[in-house]
């Protein structure tokens, strides 16, 4: 058997346009832009390039984008200071600050500062305390776009065995409150856990977010499984892999996501959707 791949590159093509579609309806309608403000602090290669995509695709969607670049030894009160000024300005919808954020920032404090009305990547407390109570302000976009996948795939939740390895704020807790919130029984596997292959071959969903390259193989996967791979990591050669060895896992898997090609776009597409709907919301 060889797993059936989830597109997640032709999937969020699809969503981005029926965004656009949306902002343009917007526009017409209300006089409105949907737009997100990017803040970006030091000379980190990979945040550049996710900045640089977030911008392209607001373009390209028809949103207005602001880029904001500050050098690694700005003082945090500089990067507060514009924060205050996106949060009061009403054109403004979305505001995000790539992480990670040089040594001298406390990035709690950072996220804190946003706005909850405008914290499109819903890691404001104010919004994962809405998560975590089940009704969600924003949800962050890494799990937001695979519950999308899931759902377009018609993949069974209700009552399903959902393992999520890793932890993170940023994908692993979220996600575990999402695959709840659809009634599914939920694992969450971490550095300390003591048998991994234990939990992962019970899995009806495995979603894997540790930043370990192929950590996943094919012998851990219960047939027929839904492979979920978030990681992104780059090997010796330098190429792109996943926390899942894919030659492995597809052989045993029903459905998985390829690294690149994934959920990685998908992730980008879900922040434009919050973007959409945080300006939706200024129309009360």
């Amino acid at each position: 058997m060889t797993a059936k791949i989830i597109d997640g590159k032709a999937l969020a093509e699809t969503l981005r346009a029926e965004l656009a579609e949306k902002a343009a309806a917007l526009k017409a309608t209300q006089g409105i832009t949907p737009c997100l403000a990017v803040i970006l602090v030091g000379e980190d290669p990979a945040s550049a390039v996710y900045v640089k995509n977030k911008v392209a695709a607001c373009e390209k969607a028809g949103f207005r984008s602001i880029k904001e670049t500050y050098p690694a030894n700005v003082e945090p009160m500089v990067v507060l200071g514009k924060i205050a000024a996106l949060n009061a300005d009403p054109s403004v919808h979305g505001i995000l600050v790539q992480l990670p954020l040089p040594k001298q920032f406390d990035a709690e404090a950072v996220l804190e500062a946003i706005s909850p009305e405008k914290d499109v990547d819903g890691f404001h407390v104010e919004n994962v305390g809405a998560l975590m109570q089940g009704n969600p302000r924003f949800v962050p976009c890494t799990p937001y776009g695979v519950m999308q996948m899931l759902k377009t795939e018609n993949v069974p939740l209700k009552g399903a065995e959902a393992v999520i390895v890793g932890r993170s704020n940023i994908v692993g807790k979220p996600m575990a409150m999402l695959l709840l919130a659809e009634s599914c029984t939920v694992t969450i596997c971490h550095s300390r856990t003591k048998d991994l292959a234990f939990h992962t071959r019970r899995a009806d969903i495995l979603v894997a977010a540790v930043g370990q390259p192929k950590m996943i193989t094919g012998d851990m996967i219960k047939p027929g499984a839904t492979v979920i791979d978030v990681g992104i990591n780059r090997t010796p050669e330098g190429k792109l892999c996943g926390d899942v060895d894919f030659e492995s896992a597809k052989e045993v898997a029903g459905l998985i996501t390829p690294v690149p090609g994934g959920v990685g776009p998908m992730t980008i597409t879900m922040l434009l959707a919050n973007t959409l709907e945080a300006a939706e919301r200024t129309l009360g």
